[in-house]
């Protein structure tokens, strides 16, 4: 970026203008360290340079992940030379995920990593690393990434890329010259010279261009191609015809071996009742199938003391087949970068004696970092061993190794039902699967009647999300305003009937139930807020239900097409489990979930049930609070916030062992009925 003359374009799932471009040793060059501050030295250094910064326009699920309001830090507050945009040309459910970088289209770098927080570390991978801290100054596990540098015709079909999503996004032709200087990085040797490379992609169809798929189709095809040994390393294992393909190759190939480098543990709550479970269901095609022997499944671990070892989390996206075929890119081996999110992967195929050796020596090198030699005594140990597989089990008491990664976790396969088609789904929706998205219904085409239908419900959906957020009526959704009407009708005896009906009223118009809860635990006394925000509740809810019901055997039918959506299918099946589950961990507005749920296959008795099993939790918790939690919202004390602290631990607690119990007895039925 030093060397740049005329352009810079940065594309990534994130962009953090806060991260540090230092390492362990301070550099010399004269320019700032953090990224906004690089960038606008950059342009003030040298006027002609404009950068283009293209990130995905993110999905609220990580926006504690990322930096707040990325254009207000990357743009508004540095000069002109430098443009910000946030690109949200994609799919309903769907992300852009590629990360280039492309040097005055003649350098291009394309990989798995992010100019993001969390990114950074050595190849030594320290346990203790003064350096490796976020913004804030809190530090994170050892993080382990990988990409390509190249440049010629590479460089610039990378670059074509680049330029075809920043025209789509900004509405606006880039500049592409190139400079007088060659930008290629001082003192980085290149391990290939004058060969050809493939680049694959991942594009979702929309708004009527068809989908690109060449990224799972290279994975199948080096798959396909294997004869002795795979090793991958990725953040992420789910996807069925990757795990079917390899399964079957090493069925049929004796010889073959593979080895998946991947992180220990899931991160977070989505992870693990979504890619972990995946993990769980990839490795089980190789237990199926009779060839575990052959297969490793493990994680990089380095010496903090303790006998496991700190991991390190992985994130790089590799590939390699034998000595023929090298890949590093941004796709993980998971469903999104199959057929959902925007990937770029870029490959090498071996067509000498030099380019095999080459590609040996650097697997070589990737091993060796995991298993702290290096490239040459990799390669003479897995010799004298007999195989891959052999070097990493008689390595496994080594304070720096690939530790045996397991791959069985216990977490709540209703919640990771439910949430799989979010996380992680095979093809992403479209604007006319709005009201369908959450359930991957297909919507029927060429049927006017259904489009004209679906357009009313998105405006009338979209209109009352304006009304309860962007109008003057927002201001009823804070339950300090609705307060002072309840407490009108506190001592009134009709109250009893006009809250409740409240709630129906307010179901039907998307007003936030919780909000009509809480103003109800704010007025009434315990058990009466109870009873009425439970009652209320259930009331609004089975009206929801019995107009989806309606409209589910006729318009809503038309919507959504002929096959229900995976949440239709898993109420059906799993009944009252489902539907708790969805009341305590709520994938969609609560009066949409009523009407999906009417549409579905699940009995009304299975419904109510489910609901007022899952809503008992929260409404007692709330009504519990009371008058307290109308203090915690005007007088935010350290003694109001651990007793609201105390109350959403019990919360939780209670919510899980009732999904626990509820499991049990369904476990226990299906025994019964099974025998």
């Amino acid at each position: 970026m030093l060397e740049a003359e005329k352009t810079i374009f940065i594309v990534g799932w994130d962009i953090d203008s806060r991260i540090r471009f230092a390492g362990e040793d301070p550099p010399d060059d004269g320019a700032p360290e953090t990224l906004k501050d690089f960038l606008a030295y950059l342009v003030d250094r040298r006027p002609t340079l404009r950068i283009h910064l293209l990130l995905w326009d993110f999905s609220i699920l990580y926006a504690l992940e990322r930096e707040p309001l990325p254009a207000l830090n990357l743009d508004w507050t540095t000069p002109q030379g430098i443009e910000v945009c946030l690109d949200d040309i994609v799919p309903l459910g769907a992300s852009h995920h590629q990360k280039l970088v492309v040097i005055d289209n003649s350098v291009a770098f394309c990989g798995g990593i992010d100019l993001a927080m969390h990114r950074w570390d050595t190849r030594d991978h320290a346990a203790e690393q003064p350096m490796r801290v976020d913004p804030s100054g809190k530090s994170y596990k050892p993080f382990h990434d990988a990409q390509w540098v190249v440049d010629g015709e590479a460089a610039t079909a990378l670059s074509d890329i680049v330029a075809a999503r920043w025209e789509n996004a900004a509405c606006q032709e880039p500049s592409r010259e190139k400079g007088s200087v060659d930008p290629w990085p001082k003192g980085l040797d290149a391990d290939f010279e004058n060969q050809r490379l493939g680049i694959a992609r991942t594009v979702a169809p929309f708004n009527g261009q068809p989908g690109i798929y060449e990224v799972e189709r290279l994975y199948l095809d080096m798959i396909k191609a294997a004869k002795h040994c795979i090793y991958i390393e990725n953040q992420f294992v789910t996807t069925d015809s990757i795990a079917e393909a390899l399964a079957d190759a090493l069925k049929n190939k004796p010889d073959l071996e593979l080895i998946i480098v991947t992180s220990r543990d899931p991160h977070g709550f989505l992870e693990a009742h979504s890619m972990a479970t995946g993990r769980q269901r990839f490795m089980s095609r190789f237990e199926s199938a009779d060839v575990m022997d052959r297969v490793r499944l493990v994680h990089p671990a380095v010496d903090d003391g303790s006998a496991a070892g700190q991991d390190v989390l992985v994130h790089a996206k590799v590939m390699v087949v034998d000595d023929m075929l090298f890949r590093v890119g941004s796709s993980n081996l998971n469903n999104r970068s199959m057929g959902t999110d925007g990937e770029c992967d870029v490959v090498f195929e071996a067509t000498s004696a030099d380019m095999r050796k080459t590609i040996f020596r650097l697997r070589n090198d990737l091993l060796g970092e995991h298993l702290d030699m290096d490239a040459a005594s990799v390669a003479s140990e897995i010799e004298a061993a007999g195989s891959l597989c052999a070097l990493i089990d008689a390595r496994q008491e080594e304070a720096r190794t690939l530790r045996f990664t397991d791959h069985n976790i216990e977490v709540n396969d209703e919640v990771a039902a439910a949430l799989q088609p979010v996380a992680d789904p095979e093809r992403p929706s479209d604007a006319s699967q709005f009201i369908g998205d959450m359930m991957s219904a297909r919507p029927a085409r060429g049927q006017v009647r259904g489009k004209v239908m679906l357009g009313g419900c998105i405006a009338v959906v979209a209109l009352l999300v304006v009304v309860w957020q962007l109008s003057p009526l927002a201001e009823f959704t804070n339950p300090e305003t609705i307060e002072p009407y309840l407490q009108k009708l506190a001592d009134d005896p009709w109250a009893y009937l006009i809250v409740p009906l409240a709630f129906v009223v307010g179901s039907a118009v998307m007003f936030p139930v919780t909000v009509m809860i809480a103003a109800t635990a704010f007025v009434f006394p315990p058990m009466t807020a109870f009873a009425i925000g439970l009652g209320g509740s259930l009331l609004g809810a089975i009206v929801n239900y019995t107009v989806g019901m309606a409209l589910g055997r006729t318009s809503l039918r038309q919507i959504m097409g002929r096959r229900l959506n995976r949440i239709s299918r898993a109420l059906g099946r799993q009944g009252i489990l489902t539907v708790v589950t969805l009341r305590i961990v709520p994938i969609a507005p609560f009066t949409l979930i009523n009407l999906v749920a009417g549409a579905s296959h699940i009995s009304f008795r299975a419904f109510v049930a489910g609901t007022v099993i899952g809503l008992i939790p929260g409404i007692a918790t709330m009504t519990l609070l009371g008058n307290r939690l109308f203090e915690l919202f005007k007088n935010p004390s350290a003694a109001e916030i651990a007793l609201a602290a105390i109350a959403l631990l019990l919360y939780f607690a209670v919510s899980y062992f009732t999904q626990r119990l509820l499991r049990r007895i369904g476990n226990s039925s299906a025994a019964q009925q099974s025998t």
